[in-house]
Parts: C-alpha cells; sequence; structure tokens
C-alpha cells in the first residue's frame, strides 16, 4: 500500500526514499567508495558555479532581452496567456503581453482626423446685400485691378437666391467638419448688413492661417447649362496679388473636391465650361487673387436652369453638396 508522507508525494513499499518503508539493502564496498567520491565532488563543483555566476559568465545580466536586472527577473515572469504577471516593470509590460488596445486618446484621434486643421467656409454674397447697393458697389483693389466690394448674387427663376443656397450649405458643412475635429471658420453668417467685400474675405482666411478656404456659390447661367464647376486661382504676381505659392495646393484641393461633390450629389460636371472636367482657372477674383493659402470657390450648379434648380433648392441635396465639399477638404488636408 502508498503511504503520504512529510514531503505529499506517495511513497511506494519499493522506494528508496520512503522512511517508512522496509529496509534497504546494504551497499557494496564500490558503492561505497564512489558515495564518498561523489560527496567531495558535489561541493566543488557547485563552489565552482557559485564563482562562475557571480563573475557574470552566463551573458544575460546587462542584456535588455535577457533575465538579468534590466530583462525580465525573477519578480517578473510571463504567464500562460503571454500577460505579464505581477512584478513586471512597467516599461516591459508593452513587450510582455500578448496583444494591445488602443487608447482611448488613440481612438480619439481616429474619430476627429482633422482635428488640429482650420477650415474657413466663405458663404458667397449676402442676403441683404441688395439693400445696400452703395457700399457693395465701392471698388476695392484686388492686386490686377479694382473691383466692386460685392454682389448681390444670382437667383433661381421662383427667387431662390444664391446667398441664401450658399450660407445654407455652409452651415451644413461647417457640422461636417467640425464633427471631425476641425477648426471651422465663416466669412459671414448673416450676422453683418452686406459683405464682407472680397478683399476682406481673403484677408479672413489669410488671418486664419488657414488649411482650406472654399468658397460656396451657384451660377447664373443660361437654361440648358447644367452642372458644377471648381474655380482655381490662376499664376497673379501683381500689385496687392501673389498667388504663386498657392495655384498647385488650391489645383489639388479643387481637384479633390471636384471628385467628391460628382460622387456625393450624383451630378455632372459643367457642360458649359471647363471642358468637361469641371475646373477653370481665373485670374480676375479677388477673393482668389488675394489669399495666401489654399483656396477655391465652387459653383454647385447653375439656378438659371431648371433642373439643376430643382436640385439647388432641395435640402436633402444640399447635403450631398456639403457632404461633398466636406469630403474633398478632408481628402487634401489628410495627405
Amino acid at each position: 500500500m502508498s503511504y503520504t508522507g512529510p514531503h505529499s508525494e506517495p511513497f511506494g513499499p519499493t522506494d528508496p526514499y520512503d522512511p517508512y518503508g522496509p529496509p534497504r539493502p546494504r551497499r557494496s564496498p564500490l558503492r561505497r567508495t564512489l558515495t564518498v567520491a561523489l560527496a567531495a565532488l558535489v561541493p566543488g563543483a557547485l563552489l565552482g558555479w557559485l564563482v562562475y555566476e557571480t563573475l557574470g559568465g552566463s551573458g544575460n545580466g546587462g542584456d535588455d532581452g535577457g533575465n538579468g536586472a534590466e530583462g525580465v527577473g525573477a519578480g517578473a515572469r510571463t504567464s500562460v496567456t503571454g500577460s505579464p504577471t505581477a512584478g513586471t516593470p512597467d516599461h516591459k509590460a508593452g513587450t510582455l503581453s500578448a496583444s494591445a488596445s488602443p487608447s482611448p486618446g488613440q481612438d480619439a484621434d481616429a474619430a476627429t482626423p482633422l482635428k488640429g486643421r482650420v477650415v474657413v467656409i466663405d458663404p458667397g454674397h449676402n442676403v441683404t446685400n441688395s439693400q445696400h447697393t452703395a457700399e457693395i458697389n465701392r471698388k476695392v483693389d484686388i492686386g490686377t485691378n479694382f473691383k466692386e466690394c460685392d454682389t448681390t448674387g444670382t437667383s433661381t427663376n421662383s427667387g431662390y437666391s444664391e446667398a441664401r443656397f450658399t450660407l445654407d450649405v455652409a452651415h451644413r458643412l461647417r457640422t461636417l467638419l467640425q464633427e471631425q475635429g476641425a477648426t471651422v471658420k465663416l466669412t459671414q453668417d448673416g450676422d453683418r448688413p452686406f459683405g464682407p467685400c472680397v478683399d476682406e474675405r481673403a484677408r479672413i482666411g489669410n488671418a486664419a492661417h488657414a488649411d482650406a478656404v472654399v468658397s460656396i456659390h451657384a451660377d447664373g447661367s443660361a437654361e440648358g447649362n447644367r452642372g458644377f464647376h471648381v474655380i482655381l486661382p490662376g499664376a497673379v504676381h501683381q500689385g496687392a496679388a501673389d498667388t504663386r505659392a498657392i495655384v498647385a495646393p488650391s489645383k489639388e484641393l479643387g481637384k479633390l473636391i471636384a471628385d467628391d461633390f460628382a460622387q456625393s450629389t450624383g451630378s455632372s460636371r459643367s457642360n458649359y465650361i471647363g471642358d468637361g472636367t469641371g475646373l477653370v482657372t481665373r485670374e480676375d477674383l479677388g477673393g482668389l487673387n488675394l489669399s495666401t493659402v489654399p483656396k477655391v470657390f465652387i459653383e454647385c450648379g447653375n439656378m438659371r436652369d431648371t433642373k439643376d434648380a430643382a436640385l439647388l433648392t432641395s435640402g436633402a441635396w444640399r447635403q450631398k453638396a456639403a457632404q461633398g465639399i466636406s469630403d474633398g477638404i478632408a481628402s487634401f488636408l489628410r495627405k
């Protein structure tokens, strides 16, 4: 029968280490000699090993990847699952764990990819410009020449004004960009009697050190002329205007907005300007000439065309328009 002895291990009746088992057989003289020899050798070997370890012979003492003082020491073992057990130094915990979950900060960054970016939205015209004709007809310097401070803009045949359209799209666009973490400024928010003038609109974007500026408009062309187009700054270096540094990034911004606007709205690129590209370069617009940051205009459609007007007066379509512009701006800022 077995017996559980003081070492909490079962010992059988033939186990020579069982103190409660049968008497052990007598050892032979040769076995006694070997036992004495081993007894003499073992302490010497143990002493040598201790000296070797003391002198650092194992090679692991100072290696960050080893098991010495700078590595995972006796108080920092790895569990079966790969996670560090109690006592693991903080700076090693990341390398010992099987996987790392994104921190709250990383999640927030993914949700707000435009954090730290500044976008200026320029809603074209002003709903009360028509009540201040003398002020908006005043000429301002746009670099290449002098031009009116602002205009009243166009409208649909039913009287829906361009200024109302641009401000509505601007509000929708602001919300979409802010949801992505961008800082958004408007050149006007229906909070002033007229304007601002085109030169001031440019200065607002410049003073904000904007990463991108988009001026929102709708065209007033003839019936049958349909589609949208994006206006890019030409290379102007005259008087107060110098666009040379912004021509290339503005072109990139405009192309991305045109692509995403077409995809979001389902609208076609203009059939009457831009040779089917939806892109036009101009050197006569003060809002572009005086800008020192990447800037484009977008003419979202033709208010004088019946079919385009049906889109421009639809709140659902304006939301798609804002989404397309937002997507283009976000694509530009993430590059």
